[in-house]
């Protein structure tokens, strides 16, 4: 095993290698941009360096200056976590040279996981199914048009070299083909430099649904599938495990297909098989070359560190886990908070962490880099958190969920936690009846607007009653409360400051004078 290891990224997931290297006994080594200066996962390391950059998102994405800083610490190996350049072959290849290992795939593997037409034709050669489409990049309108016309309406077009939903576009009608094509294209080149955009079929309804894999280069084993259906504009908001609609008899088909895909790449160390999953078909979607935000669901239903075994294969051990040692029990749940806020069309939400107070429990783990002062800034993903849940069966998880969501206090930024909570309640979602497209077809939204607004009439009409007391009251507040009933999220909404009261809701803040 490895002496020291540099984790090339921040936050959660920085701070989340750092404590199973910690548990293997492992010295760490952080990244920190100057925006990152006073970060836990810096303080938490054992040894921290600053990557000079004046744009603090360039620091993590500096290849020369995180291999050099490597190599200076005489780290062993080097973790990207997720984002960033945990799936840049460029990166791999540094390390490489650099006599420094990577913890991830060997860089040809991402070179054919990260361009989907590749991957496409070498895994329907290994006996995939894939969704209907076009093999090729779209080269003008009138070839995307006839390929629209094979597959039928609605058409997906994605960009062959990208992700993070970034370029993709559904396509009802062919009168719009053209413009989104072109609209498609564009993103691409901006955030990609490349152009390449093709289309598949768009299915509905659909579920996203991903295997998990570990493989040593030899043998390639699955760990059982997450449902990943609750997203928002492509991006993932909350995850299961297992999928409500996946059986054993589909579980164990689509989990072999998962380990012939791994194998056909020549996949070695931890990562992800996507699918799109519609009326009980299911179809190879794209391959994801890292680990996922989404890891700990399959680690609560497993036992298995996959970070201890990410870091494990990479330093060259044979794979220790049999097919029959595995065993999925229970349900876990998973809650992405994002400092946006829900209620303004989900705005970015930077600011100073004022107050925290972070879930606990029977079966509830936090996966989080804040503290009180931790200043979240717009440079970044607006991750902040991860709650995930975890139970005997999915009625159990999802009350654990509800009440873990509950008791988050996290002041000084807004979050999506209302978001969550409305998605959590809806009936379809309790039954299971998922799909990616799930917060539109359930009016999601629409119902937060309505909660804000009952919330509004409800601060209004405290105000109105607190002075009306006032009034008859010759100035001063009663000091009992009782008679104005309040709903809060917080469970201490009142405090008491010398001669004032205030009470801290969700959207508004009311303070009152005690006498003269």
């Amino acid at each position: 095993m490895f002496r020291k290891v540099l984790i090339a990224n921040r936050g959660e997931i920085a701070l989340r290698v750092m404590r199973t290297c910690r548990e293997l006994g492992i010295a760490t080594v952080a990244l920190y941009s100057r925006a990152d200066a006073a970060s836990l996962h810096r303080s938490y390391a054992d040894e921290a360096y600053e990557v000079p950059a004046e744009d603090p998102l360039r620091a993590y994405l500096d290849i020369e200056a995180i291999v050099a800083i490597a190599r200076r610490a005489e780290a062993e190996a080097i973790h990207p976590g997720y984002g960033f350049l945990a799936e840049n072959p460029s990166f791999v290849r540094a390390c490489d040279e650099a006599g420094v290992v990577f913890v991830g795939p060997p860089a040809e593997a991402m070179d054919v996981a990260g361009d989907k037409l590749r991957s496409k034709a070498v895994l329907k050669e290994a006996g995939l199914p894939l969704s209907p489409g076009s093999d090729r990049p779209l080269a003008s309108p009138d070839e995307a048009a006839e390929a629209a016309e094979a597959v039928g309406y609605p058409v997906i077009l994605k960009v062959a070299g990208g992700g993070g939903g970034i370029g993709m576009a559904v396509v009802e009608k062919a009168k719009d083909l053209a413009p989104a094509l072109e609209h498609a294209q564009s993103l691409a080149r901006s955030a990609f430099d490349v152009s390449d955009i093709f289309l598949e079929r768009y299915h509905r309804p659909a579920r996203h649904i991903e295997f998990q894999i570990l493989s040593d280069g030899k043998r390639t084993v699955h760990l059982g599938e997450r449902e990943c259906s609750i997203q928002r504009r492509y991006q993932k908001l909350i995850e299961e495990a297992p999928s409500p609609v996946v059986g054993d008899e589909v579980r164990e088909e689509m989990g072999t297909l998962s380990v012939q895909a791994a194998e056909a790449l020549g996949y070695a160390n931890a990562g992800t098989i996507e699918y799109v999953y519609s009326e009980g078909n299911f179809y190879f979607n794209e391959v994801n070359a890292r680990l996922q935000v989404e890891h700990p669901v399959t680690e609560w239903l497993t036992g298995i560190d996959l970070v201890a075994e990410q870091l494990s294969l990479a330093a060259g051990e044979p794979l220790s886990l049999e097919p029959e040692d595995l065993a999925l029990r229970g349900w876990a749940l998973e809650c992405r908070i994002n400092a946006e806020d829900p209620y303004r069309g989900f705005l970015p939400s930077p600011g100073r962490v004022t107050h925290l107070g972070l879930p606990s429990g029977p079966g509830v783990r936090v996966d989080a880099a804040l503290q009180v002062g931790t200043e979240v800034t717009a440079a970044y993903d607006p991750l902040v958190a991860k709650i995930i849940a975890y139970g005997a069966d999915r009625e159990q998880v999802t009350k654990r969920m509800s009440r873990a969501l509950g008791e988050t206090v996290l002041q000084g930024i807004a979050t999506n936690i209302p978001f969550h909570q409305a998605v959590l309640q809806d009936e379809a979602f309790r039954n299971g009846d998922l799909s990616i497209r799930f917060i539109e077809e359930r009016g999601i939204i629409q119902s937060l607007e309505e909660a804000r607004q009952r919330e509004e009439r409800e601060r209004r009409a405290l105000v109105a009653a607190l002075a009306a007391a006032a009034v008859a009251s010759k100035g001063t507040i009663p000091r009992r409360m009782e008679a104005f009933p309040i709903r809060s999220q917080s469970p201490k909404a009142w405090t008491r400051t010398g001669r004032e009261e205030q009470h801290r809701g969700r959207n508004h803040d009311v303070t009152l004078r005690r006498g003269p």
